[in-house]
This record gives structure tokens, C-alpha cells and sequence, in this order.
């Protein structure tokens, strides 16, 4: 049996939601053994596992920021590691074009213009991201992928955008997994 390793996250109040500990200790522990004996895992775990991971809300949980915070440690450890098991079966070169591809495709909707990048929701009350916001985020990426200006990985993943309603923003769904793509990249070059 697995040694269970109990999580030292801080809690919110009692009567605040925070992350269902059971689940986040559960998850933490798979990706442990995932990370360090791999072949002993039932599942491997891969870095876009851990960033689509998500926990059930209950009253006197863990605080969200200390758990996402680990998280995205735990997402970067992983994207390395992939991407030197990469490098080690295919080569560099095979890196390289795997990163050329993932690039490739973002940037193609980087260079889309201004109010045009994602698509609008067709209901006038769905809530959807602030175009400005996303756009202004956006202009900051073409600089970290073709102009070498710095950014963080973190900045791309804690961005948060004003609210809009239906066709005045671009649709969430559709900003999320751009950007969890975008994060994927960053985290693999960084």
C-alpha cells in the first residue's frame, strides 16, 4: 500500500468554500507516484492533467490559492519532465518541431486582428471575457513568442478578464482553451 502524504494547505473559515482536501490529497498523491515511479502508477499523470484538474467545492476546504499555487508547480515539474523524455527518445530536433507545431497554430490566432480573435456568444446573456482584455493579452504573447519580451507562464495562467455579456466579449470557453494551450507552450519552453 502507498504511503499516504497528507497535504499542509491552509483551510478557509468553516462556514467558506474552499477545495474538497480529500480529493486534492487523493490527486496529489496519484501524481506523486505518477512522478516519481511512473511505472508503478495505474495512470499516468501528464501535465495536462494536472491543469485541468479541478476539486469540488465544500464548506471549510482548502484555500484555493495555496492548492493552484502547488498545482502549477506541479504542472511545470511535469512539462519538463516531458519534455526532456522527449528529447531523450526523439531528440532535440523533434522537440523543436513539436514546438514549432503548438506555436504555429497559436500564433495564428495571435495575428487575427483586434475584436476578431474568438468568437462572439450568440445569446445576449451569456457571459463572456472583455475583448479589450483578452486582446491586450494577446498582443503581450506575439511579444514573449516573437519579440523575446519577458513573461511569465503565471501571468498567462492568473489572467483575469473584466466580464462582458454575449456578442460585445469573446466566448470563455473558447479564451480558456486557447489559453490552456498557450500555457502548455510556455510551460515546455520555460
Amino acid at each position: 500500500m502507498q504511503r499516504q502524504i497528507p497535504a499542509t494547505f491552509d483551510r478557509v473559515e468553516r462556514n467558506e468554500y474552499g477545495y474538497n482536501a480529500k480529493q486534492v490529497d487523493e490527486f496529489l498523491q496519484r501524481a506523486r507516484v505518477s512522478f516519481e515511479n511512473p511505472h508503478a502508477a495505474s495512470s499516468v499523470i501528464k501535465s495536462s492533467d494536472v491543469r485541468a484538474v479541478s476539486f469540488d467545492p465544500v464548506k471549510g476546504g482548502y484555500a484555493a490559492d495555496g492548492v493552484d499555487a502547488a498545482l502549477d508547480r506541479l504542472e511545470d515539474a511535469f512539462a519538463r519532465r516531458e519534455r526532456d523524455e522527449l528529447i531523450a527518445q526523439r531528440g532535440e530536433d523533434a522537440w523543436l518541431r513539436e514546438i514549432g507545431k503548438l506555436s504555429g497554430l497559436l500564433r495564428g490566432r495571435l495575428h487575427r486582428p483586434d475584436g476578431e480573435r474568438f468568437r462572439r456568444p450568440t445569446k445576449s446573456r451569456v457571459r463572456s471575457y472583455n475583448m479589450i482584455d483578452v486582446d491586450n493579452l494577446c498582443r503581450d504573447l506575439i511579444g514573449y513568442l516573437e519579440e523575446d519580451r519577458p513573461l511569465s507562464v503565471d501571468n498567462v495562467r492568473k489572467a483575469v478578464f473584466r466580464q462582458a455579456s454575449g456578442p460585445d466579449g469573446y466566448e470563455e470557453t473558447q479564451v480558456d482553451a486557447f489559453l490552456d494551450r498557450v500555457v502548455e507552450l510556455m510551460a515546455a519552453i520555460d
